[in-house]
């Protein structure tokens, strides 16, 4: 009887080194997901975080734009191509941006509608809309009025003065989420989202599918600035440096455990304009050092990084980095929160990736080697007076 060869697998028979070489010399996104496409060997060669960020520049979200919503664009700028994309999102007519996480964008309406979406594939996810309760947790006189049968009203700012004001777009931000950060994918199971409030020392959390937001307190001496996810917890960050777990693992269910605040971690001396990430399961702090000599000016400033982990004994300490290895990490002035990962073609190792410059009215991103602390302007479609708004990095498939 004649052996028969069965056909041999030439896409899984590539060594994983060779895998890796071509991964990281694919010039765009489009091409990445074909590469990913073919198997899973081709898959564990480029996983999602050797994506390269884009960063997402200014756009007019007002409903009283001259464009009609179906014409809406969204421009992306991307460090690889060293060119700008624009993509239709008509579902950004109307909101405002609260928060980049996972590759998806955090959306809020007048209505304090919070909804979750994927600017590349589309995908839309509903989270619960804020209420009087997120509201007064950030010390506002906020409430609804002119609410009718079909359940519509406007949200309006009572002034000390007496003097009262619509709750427009450009003022969500200031009275309901400042940020909010997910846990995963909203494609997956189990996924959370993390809200900061405007001045509170409370947190809103929420699981996809609840109807409301639950109400936390962090105990952080004065309000939030900062959420991070790490192994399984959120870390609620305080505006002095303190820090507060939360811990969300076990039934997708329950009721996340009560904050507990991390005791003896003083934040590095002189540091300003903090930002955190999380990078291989440690905490990092990206800031500011101010160098100032007998009332020099200008002050001298550079960026610094630490990390912190915050399961190595009961007295963690934050660690100065000076050498991130093939890490990039990437922050936004918008948003208190950032992430890290492997770097790519045309995406410098041990840097951090700012979307525009800490100080001054430039608003051209900035480049900063961990090092030695140098900082270089990146070349990027001038953004007419307005900050971009944030990195994202593409999630091409939830």
């Amino acid at each position: 009887m004649a052996c028969v060869r069965s056909p041999l697998d030439w896409s899984s028979g590539l060594p994983r080194e060779l895998l890796e070489i071509i991964a990281k010399k694919l010039p765009s996104g489009h091409d990445a997901a074909s590469f990913r496409s073919v198997c899973w060997p081709w898959r564990a060669a480029l996983p999602f975080a050797r994506f390269a960020p884009l960063l997402m520049l200014p756009f007019d979200p007002t409903p009283t734009s001259p464009s009609p919503p179906e014409e809406k664009t969204v421009s992306f700028y991307s460090l690889v191509e060293e060119k700008t994309v624009s993509l239709p999102l008509p579902e950004l007519h109307g909101k405002v941006v609260v928060g980049a996480s996972r590759g998806w964008l955090a959306l809020v309406d007048e209505a304090a509608a919070v909804s979750l979406l994927n600017p590349f594939t589309g995908s839309r996810v509903a989270l619960p809309p804020a209420d009087q309760r997120v509201a007064a947790a950030s010390s506002r006189s906020v409430e609804m009025v002119g609410v009718g049968n079909d359940g519509g009203g406007r949200w309006i700012l009572r002034c000390s003065s007496g003097d009262v004001s619509p709750v427009t777009l450009d003022k969500m931000r200031e009275v309901f989420f400042s940020e909010i950060v997910l846990s995963t994918t909203p494609g997956g199971d189990g996924c959370a989202a993390m809200a900061v409030l405007a001045d509170s020392s409370e947190v809103a959390f929420c699981r996809v599918g609840d109807t409301a937001w639950t109400l936390i307190e962090t105990n952080v001496e004065c309000c939030v600035s900062a959420i991070v996810h790490c192994h399984g917890s959120f870390l609620a960050i305080g505006c002095l440096g303190e820090v507060s777990i939360i811990n969300i693992a076990g039934d997708n269910d329950a009721t996340p455990s009560p904050a507990r605040p991390v005791s003896s971690l003083p934040e590095p001396a002189q540091m300003c304009h903090r930002s955190y990430l999380e990078v291989n399961g440690e905490l990092h702090l990206v800031g500011v050092a101010i160098r100032a000599f007998h009332g020099e000016w200008p002050f001298g400033h550079h960026a610094v990084v630490y990390k912190c982990d915050l399961a190595a004994g009961e007295t963690p300490m934050w660690s100065m980095v000076t050498d991130a290895g093939d890490m990039a990490m990437f922050m936004s002035k918008n948003f208190n929160s950032g992430f890290g990962g492997a770097s790519v073609s045309k995406i410098k190792s041990n840097c951090i990736y700012l979307s525009e410059p800490t100080y001054g009215s430039d608003h051209s991103p900035e480049l900063v080697d961990i090092s030695t602390g140098m900082s270089e302007k990146i070349a990027c479609p001038t953004m007419k007076g307005s900050e971009a708004l944030c990195w994202i990095r593409p999630n091409l498939w939830t």
